[in-house]
Parts: C-alpha cells; sequence; structure tokens
C-alpha cells in the first residue's frame, strides 16, 4: 500500500476528527469505531516500504492526529489553566504517539499478526499506566468515548471502561485490515470472512447490552435524597467575593426548599464550605454549628457537604510529602479538599480527596521531588499541592443502613478507584464537584457523562451535586434523571435504592489493564530480543 504525501498527513488529522466525535454528543461517539483506521492506514504505509522509511518516520504523523484529537476534546482545560491546558494536551500526545511508534516497529520486526495484538495490548496497557501512576490524566481513555451511549455499554459492569477500550481497538484493527485487504486482495471469500468477523464483533455486545438496559431492575432499599446546586461564580465569589456565611445562606434556602421530615440525606458541592477549617477546631467553627441549624430542623437528614480543610500535624508526628512548614514555627500542616457527614450526633465523619488534580491540586511525584509542590495552580485559596489519605472512606451512620461513596469531583473519573469504596460497603455513592472551572464548554458535560459510567460498573444510584452545574440522579443503569441547567440555582430531590450486590468488575478490578501490561510487557521484550538477534545476524 503506498498513499501520496499529502495523504500520509491528511489520513491523520481525519483520524482525529473521527477518535475527537467520541467526546461530542450522542450517536457521533460510534464513529469511535473507525477513529484509528486513518492513521493505521499510514502506518501500512511505512510498514510495507520499511526497506525505505525508518519506523520513527510515523512519529509526527501519529503525533499529529494525537495533538488535535487531544485539543479539540480537551480544549476547556485553558479556560481553567491555559498553562496546564498545553502541558496536558501536549504531554498526552507525546505518550500516545510513543505508544504507537512502539506498535509500529513491534510490527516490523514481529509480523502482521503479533503486531497488531501488540497495538491493543500496548494501547489498553497504556491506559492502565495512565489510570495509577503521578502523570495519571485519563479523560481520554478510549471506553469513556461511549459514556453519552449507555444502552449500548451495559457491559461496562463485567470489563469496566478499559473493555469497551479493548472492544474499540479490536474493530479499528479489522476495519483497517478489511481495507488492507480489498486493496491488495481481490479474495471475496477472505473480504466475507472479515466482514462477519467484524459484523459479530459489534452486533453481539450491543445486543447484550440492550437486552440488559431493558430488563434491568433497580435493586435495594429506597433512601431520600435532597441535591443542592448553590450555583456561586468559582472565580469572582466562592473564594472572596462573596462571605462565606452569605454563601451558606444561600445553601440552605435552597436546601431547606426540597427538604422535609423524610429526607434521609442531603448533597452539596465541593468546597460548599471554602473558607479553610482546621479539623480540630471543626465541632467549634461557626459556620458548622450555622450549618448544625439545618440539621436540627430535619434530624432524619445526614449531611454531605464539600470543604476545605487543615490537619495540623502534632510533635513527633510523621508529616507527609505534601506538609507545608510554618514560616514562623517548626510546625507543619496539610491542606486538603474534604468531604463531610455531619448530623445529629457529635461525630463529624471525614474524607479526604484522594485522587487530586494533576497541575492543579498537586504535582507528581511529590515524594521524589518535592521543590515541585509549590508549582501547584491555585483554583480556590490554597497554594502548594494538597494532602490526600491513601484509600477511600465510606460514610455511615448508626441510624440508617445507607453507606455512601463521597468521590469529590475527578475522583469520579477513576471506575477502579470507585470500586475501592463499593469494597468498604458503599451501597450508594455521591459525586460532589464544582465544574465551573471550565466554563460553559464540553468539560463538565464529558464530566458528568462519566457518571453514568461509575454507576454501570457498580450498579450503584448516584446523586450528584455541581456547584454551577449539572447535578442530577443517575440509576443503576446510568440514565440521568432530574438535570439541572447550567450556571442556574437548583434544589431537586428523589429516591434513589441501595444497592449491596458486587458486579463482576467490583470484585476484579482493571483485571482487562492488568492484562494487557503484562502481555505488552512479554511481547515488548520478544520484540527487544528479536531485533537484537536480527542485528548481530547482519
Amino acid at each position: 500500500m503506498k498513499l501520496k504525501t499529502y495523504q500520509v498527513w491528511i489520513f491523520p488529522v481525519i483520524s482525529s476528527i473521527l477518535l475527537s466525535c467520541g467526546w461530542m454528543q450522542g450517536a457521533f461517539q460510534l464513529l469511535l469505531l473507525l477513529g484509528f483506521v486513518p492513521l493505521l492506514l499510514v502506518e501500512e504505509h511505512y510498514y510495507q516500504q520499511s526497506h525505505r522509511y525508518r519506523s520513527f518516520r510515523i512519529f509526527p504523523k501519529a503525533l499529529l492526529a494525537f495533538l488535535f484529537w487531544n485539543a479539540i476534546s480537551t480544549w476547556w482545560i485553558w479556560n481553567a489553566s491555559p498553562s496546564g491546558a498545553v502541558m496536558a494536551i501536549v504531554f498526552n500526545s507525546l505518550f500516545m504517539a510513543t505508544v504507537f511508534w512502539a506498535f509500529h516497529a513491534t510490527k516490523r520486526i514481529l509480523g502482521r499478526r503479533l503486531g497488531y495484538i501488540a497495538f491493543i495490548v500496548y494501547w489498553t496497557g497504556f491506559e492502565f499506566l495512565h489510570l495509577n501512576w503521578d502523570l495519571s490524566w485519563t479523560w481520554l481513555t478510549l471506553g469513556n468515548g461511549l459514556s453519552e451511549n449507555i444502552s449500548l455499554i451495559q457491559w461496562y459492569e463485567y470489563t469496566g471502561v478499559l473493555g469497551g477500550s479493548l472492544w474499540i481497538l479490536l474493530i479499528n484493527v479489522l476495519f483497517a485490515e478489511s481495507i488492507i485487504k480489498f486493496i491488495f486482495d481481490s479474495d471475496k471469500k477472505l473480504l466475507f470472512k472479515y466482514i462477519v468477523s467484524i459484523s459479530v464483533i459489534i452486533v453481539l455486545p450491543l445486543i447484550i447490552s440492550l437486552i440488559i438496559f431493558n430488563t434491568y431492575k433497580e435493586k435495594g432499599n429506597p433512601v431520600n435524597v435532597v441535591v443542592v446546586q448553590p450555583n456561586i461564580d468559582p472565580y469572582n465569589d466562592k473564594f472572596g467575593g462573596i462571605p462565606v456565611h452569605e454563601q451558606l445562606e444561600r445553601f440552605i434556602e435552597l436546601a431547606e426548599s426540597e427538604t422535609d421530615q423524610n429526607t434521609d440525606y442531603i448533597a452539596a458541592p465541593e468546597t460548599t464550605i471554602p473558607q479553610g477549617i482546621w479539623e480540630e477546631d471543626l465541632h467549634y467553627h461557626p459556620n458548622v454549628i450555622f450549618l448544625k441549624q439545618l440539621i436540627y430542623k430535619f434530624p432524619k437528614a445526614k449531611l454531605v457537604i464539600g470543604a476545605s480543610t487543615f490537619k495540623l500535624y502534632k510533635p513527633g508526628e510523621k508529616v507527609s510529602a505534601t506538609a507545608k512548614k510554618f514560616s514562623d514555627s517548626n510546625e507543619y500542616y496539610d491542606s486538603y479538599n474534604t468531604a463531610l457527614l455531619i448530623d445529629t450526633t457529635n461525630e463529624i465523619q471525614i474524607y479526604h480527596k484522594s485522587k487530586l488534580v494533576l497541575g492543579v491540586e498537586r504535582m507528581p511525584f511529590a515524594g521524589t521531588f518535592g521543590f515541585l509542590q509549590n508549582l501547584a495552580i491555585d483554583l480556590g485559596g490554597g497554594y502548594g499541592s494538597l494532602g490526600s489519605q491513601k484509600e477511600p472512606s465510606v460514610f455511615t451512620s448508626k441510624y440508617s443502613i445507607t453507606k455512601v461513596a463521597p468521590a469529590i469531583c475527578y475522583e469520579s473519573i477513576y471506575g477502579e478507584y470507585i470500586t475501592e469504596y463499593i469494597k468498604k460497603g458503599a451501597n450508594i455513592i455521591f459525586v460532589i464537584t464544582n465544574d465551573g472551572w471550565w466554563g460553559n464548554s464540553a468539560g463538565y458535560r464529558q464530566h458528568l457523562s462519566y457518571s453514568s459510567l461509575r454507576a454501570i460498573e457498580t450498579r450503584k444510584d448516584i446523586a450528584r451535586s455541581a456547584n454551577t452545574g449539572i447535578s442530577c440522579f443517575i440509576n443503576q443503569s446510568g440514565e440521568i434523571r432530574q438535570k439541572t441547567q447550567w450556571w442556574t440555582p437548583a434544589a431537586i430531590k428523589d429516591t434513589l435504592f441501595t444497592n449491596n450486590e458486587i458486579t463482576f468488575y467490583v470484585r476484579m478490578g482493571d483485571y482487562i489493564g492488568r492484562i494487557a501490561g503484562l502481555t505488552a510487557i512479554l511481547i515488548f521484550i520478544f520484540f527487544v530480543s528479536s531485533k537484537l538477534i536480527k542485528t548481530l545476524k547482519r
């Protein structure tokens, strides 16, 4: 297969557009099934002319495709941080292009069949790594790109989003091979086999998903939840523009408009209490005392609310890598993005956000490069990297069998992390977030749709409270109900169900990523050793 010079540059651009469709709305997302095909045709061009071109010739073409894909799909990061947007787009594109180049180099040495297997496991293994290392930026995990077509991906309860990635990659390879075979081989029987294979691989999961979607019944005990959307501008009002007391008054007024004596939980957004509170003083802080008036008025209700908090390290206590030292003493403290559960008891339960936003709430490799911590971008009243806790906490109540997973903002895009809440007994999920940083863009809509994926993977109902929108309820099939409007104060209520059943994905986690990662390492070792042997024989 030989392409013209302009084609080896145009085809990657076409791939970038098709891949970007996964982060658009509705049926456009299904174009992901063709997203890599034009780029794979460019790869085939260089593969068949490997005697003329070095393997690295594919790299700039792949980089072009992935730069456009990242920019089109995640440009909205610019609204919060221009430098953060450039870093996210450029570095993610470089990582992706490197993976694609590694596949091409492997295919040159090991042949077509092992080469395409390498493409699938290299990419899936990369996505798994991207979920778990310090440079994690998982927004463009391929399986996320089907998040608005929930009726077609109910099988995620068995595979998680990496199962979706595997499916997308396999279909792309089969489509590309079909085109290549059609061009070079006039054997209609062979082409027919490819068409049948593609049809089965596409249609069978969709049929299974549609059956599950149309027959699934909500499970668990009912729980009455009120979700509040205060709509405080995060740039101009939340962190200094409007007094905290006035913000809390607005929240309480909205909450009371929907709360009654049957309400079990009230969900408030991330950093509803924006002013940092020392955790040692939580019970005595005026803002907490003020909020307790709402609970005393509706004593059955438990309030799950976001706050900015600080922890003071006691003398001799081991400090974290993110701890900051007071300028006028030898004492250390950490600042946190926190979720609190406040009820009529004397106990206030605390959870510190663990999956922090790279470059905004944390800098990478805190233990190794501690000097980088003060470079973290300030988006809400602090400086330097925030502290975190090693594993999630579940909010419980002695008066209820409900156990809440308090996922804070960015954490809701990590499927396996959410399963850790479920393994600790959580039977309902609250996502509390502040999506106003990204402006009225695709960012907050994409973030909302990812919560549907968590509902499917875990078969748990979700209450989503977003400061500026979109707040909503999501059932165990991933269907979104009572969506609020963007940048509009609102309060909504609904009855959710506390499902205690454990899905296969919750039990196994990202097993597809682990298998792919191990297979990728074995193939890469085989590739390197084969290349060395080939070089020595020359």
